[in-house]
């Protein structure tokens, strides 16, 4: 109880009133908290490209993320996807670790109250993000009110031109809001709520030892014909929406999500849109999609949380249908070679942000030479349209796969004890014997391969009720899904190849046989045939 108590004494000061009160450099309370050492993230600003290749920011960073161990059997990770300004996700991901691990997971057991203490935090960072702005809102409201009722935007303009320009700087504010995934480990399960389009990607092994990747979260966008569902059921044409034929900037400035934390003008102020005022609610809401607990046994490998940034520029470069298989793949090859999970976030992402600037200038100089994307074979798109790309951030949670180059200090504190135990028996096994505690390859070496080559096998999409979540032992109704959907949770396989096995010195066995070439030299120099030179030990 030592960290929530420390916890209590920050919240009240660290957490501002209002996100423009608060300097831009001042550190979050959360950096006070225990990182989990068996996590590690990666990150990449957005980028508008030219053709001369240099490149520039658009905005300011928007993502934000933490990686929490609390104590043995509580961990926390978040992935906050920032838009119109990073406020609102620098606010939600304070106030998003406050909500759970100020006590409220105390005494908690089962399922259903673990998953109701996640929804609930949603809703009060929600609410807690409206009050701090309330000053700005009022404020809009009162400029508002000096404008004539019924004149036209560009009458406003001609007769109120500075009142107009600072409404205008309260609306971009006030828009501001997040998408967000949040993972809890909690007494050797794992809980995973979202709203949104951020990915939540747990990698586990089957009975046949095939890693298979499953999404534990649901994209909340406007692809998503559950929530199409519900914006035709508040009154607002779906057809439209279907067809991009909203002119309205409300659904553009939340990025196409149709759930976030944040942006006051798809929420109480909706009814200012025109396109929108039909709704007989919120079109845009809070309330997060929710699956758990899911036992964290030994097939649970490892867990992956990306902004919308990370597999949306690898779909627009490749024209790839299975990112998550892709980027599952990615991540393996790096398990392989990097030595901190640091290492391993960062080498993916680095490798998408290749992959889509090379994708750009593939376009833009058509001579130039084949992308230098490594080995995994993508159809990339005939003609690339796209020139920028959005914030990247992967954080990725290894639960026991192994890291044959991992920096020999690194702590497993980061996990459940159960988790850990689970860790150790697989991490203390001899080199030679590891491979039948850790994934299965394909058995079938003619070579030795490069450290990063392996071939991925077919990937199929299984879709269950919402109210069903994935995994085994997890047959539970999960807090906050939207009623009479379905959701799907993707489900591809992958295979590679088995690394070489290595002595205590790290080296591997020779594989080339030089018997019987000294046998031959051997024999000459008894015969005097041998040339001049050559001589044997």
């Amino acid at each position: 109880m030592g960290n929530v108590s420390y916890i209590k004494m920050q919240i009240g000061a660290d957490i501002p009133r209002s996100s423009h009160m608060k300097p831009q450099g001042l550190q979050s309370w959360t950096d006070d908290l225990p990182v989990c050492r068996k996590s590690g993230v990666g990150f990449s600003t957005n980028q508008i490209y030219r053709e001369d290749g240099y490149r520039e920011e658009e905005h300011e960073f928007e993502d934000r993320s933490f990686h929490i161990r609390l104590d043995d059997s509580t961990s926390l990770y978040g992935v906050f996807d920032g838009h119109n300004g990073a406020q609102a996700a620098k606010f939600a991901f304070q106030k998003m670790a406050a909500e759970i691990l100020l006590g409220q997971l105390s005494g908690k057991s089962s399922d259903e109250e673990v998953r109701e203490i996640l929804r609930q935090a949603f809703i009060a960072v929600e609410k807690g993000y409206l009050e701090s702005i309330d000053d700005r809102l009022a404020q809009r409201t009162g400029l508002r009110c000096e404008i004539p009722q019924g004149a036209s935007p560009s009458e406003a303009f001609r007769n109120f031109p500075q009142l107009v320009g600072v409404l205008e700087s309260l609306d971009a504010e006030v828009s501001a809001g997040t998408t967000a995934v949040v993972a809890l480990v909690y007494a050797g399960k794992l809980f995973v709520a979202n709203v949104g389009d951020p990915r939540a990607l747990l990698c586990r092994t089957d009975s046949n030892g095939v890693l298979r990747v499953v999404q534990l979260s649901v994209d909340h966008d406007l692809r998503n014909e559950d929530e199409l569902l519900r914006l035709a059921q508040l009154g607002l044409g779906v057809d439209k929406i279907r067809q991009g034929k909203l002119n309205d900037c409300s659904l553009i400035q939340s990025e196409g999500n149709t759930r976030c934390l944040g942006n006051y003008l798809v929420k109480g102020g909706y009814k200012e849109s025109e396109d929108l005022l039909a709704a007989s609610s919120d079109p845009v809401i809070a309330e997060p999609e929710i699956h758990g607990g899911i036992v964290l046994d030994e097939s649970c490998r490892f867990l992956l949380l990306m902004s919308d940034g990370l597999y949306k520029s690898l779909e627009e470069a490749t024209g790839s249908d299975q990112v998550n298989k892709d980027i599952a793949q990615m991540t393996v090859e790096q398990f392989r070679v990097q030595t901190t999970l640091t290492g391993v976030a960062q080498a993916v992402v680095d490798k998408i942000v290749r992959i889509h600037h090379d994708g750009y200038m593939s376009a833009v100089a058509p001579g130039s030479p084949a992308s230098a994307s490594g080995p995994l074979n993508f159809n990339k798109s005939p003609s690339v349209q796209y020139t920028k790309r959005d914030d990247i951030t992967l954080l990725v949670v290894n639960f026991n796969f192994r890291m044959p180059n991992a920096l020999r200090n690194a702590s497993m504190s980061g996990i459940s004890s159960s988790t850990a135990g689970l860790l150790k028996q697989v991490t203390s096994v001899a080199p030679s014997s590891a491979r039948s505690s850790s994934v299965h390859f394909n058995p079938i070496i003619t070579s030795i391969p490069p450290a990063n080559s392996y071939s991925s096998s077919s990937s199929s999409a299984t879709t269950s009720s919402s109210t069903t979540h994935p995994g085994e032992n997890d047959s539970n109704e999960g807090e906050g899904a939207a009623t009479n959907q379905e959701s799907s949770s993707d489900t591809s396989s992958l295979e590679g190849q088995i690394v070489a096995p290595v002595d205590k010195n790290r080296r591997i066995n020779a594989y080339v046989d030089f018997s019987e070439y000294y046998e031959k030299a051997k024999r000459a120099c008894e015969e005097g045939k041998a040339p001049p030179g050559i001589r044997l030990l």
